[in-house]
């Protein structure tokens, strides 16, 4: 996994802290020597950072159109979640000790405690990732294999261009398509939703 994220992710590069420059420890880097407790203390402006066996990737910036879909799904999420759940953005996965993942989006049981950024698997009731051309391997092979191995019991998968909705549930260890959608995607579990396609669209 490491070897994956060092050749196809981006490498951890120099972030501004105040009047210092912060990096990573380029020998912890080459030891795989990063561990969740880092990533817990990295300062608070340093870069979305995931963690694979040891080692720190940068999570690539989104394209506007990308984030303006997640605003609206996570907004449209927000309105029309039934109670005992919570929409969020920007926040993370904390797989296991050895990994932390960063989706889109996800959905949460609540109440929760929303002080904190990374959120163990057994809280989280479904995954968000929106596939960009940078991702695409990640979002559609890499990610979810973590996300079902973690027992998240729901993955969304959302394609650009146009916009294609898949989701899946976990059956067993591995995810399996319930739905896909172009224009209307509904779902009965974990909650029944029907989400217009267009109320996402950039």
């Amino acid at each position: 996994m490491a070897d994956w994220i060092q050749g196809r992710g981006e490498l951890m590069t120099a972030e501004s802290v105040g009047d210092v420059l912060w990096s990573p420890d380029l020998v912890k880097q080459k030891r795989a020597g990063y561990t969740v407790e880092d990533v817990l203390n990295l300062p608070d402006d340093a870069p979305r950072v995931e963690l694979a066996d040891g080692v720190l990737t940068v999570v690539p910036s989104p394209t506007g159109g990308h984030q303006r879909i997640n605003w609206r799904l996570v907004g449209w999420l927000d309105q029309h979640l039934p109670d005992g759940f919570e929409p969020q953005m920007a926040v993370g996965v904390m797989v296991d000790h050895d990994f932390t993942l960063e989706p889109d989006a996800l959905i949460l049981h609540s109440p929760v405690d929303l002080d904190h950024h990374f959120f163990q698997p057994e809280q989280v009731v479904a995954v968000i990732e929106i596939v960009s051309p940078g991702t695409r391997r990640r979002d559609r092979l890499v990610k979810p294999a973590l996300y079902a191995a973690a027992g998240i019991p729901h993955y969304w998968r959302i394609e650009q261009d146009p916009l294609h909705v898949f989701a899946y549930d976990l059956v067993g260890d591995s995810y399996r398509l319930v739905a896909d959608a172009t224009e209307q995607l509904v779902l009965s579990k974990p909650f029944e939703i029907v989400l217009p396609i267009r109320d996402i669209t950039p």
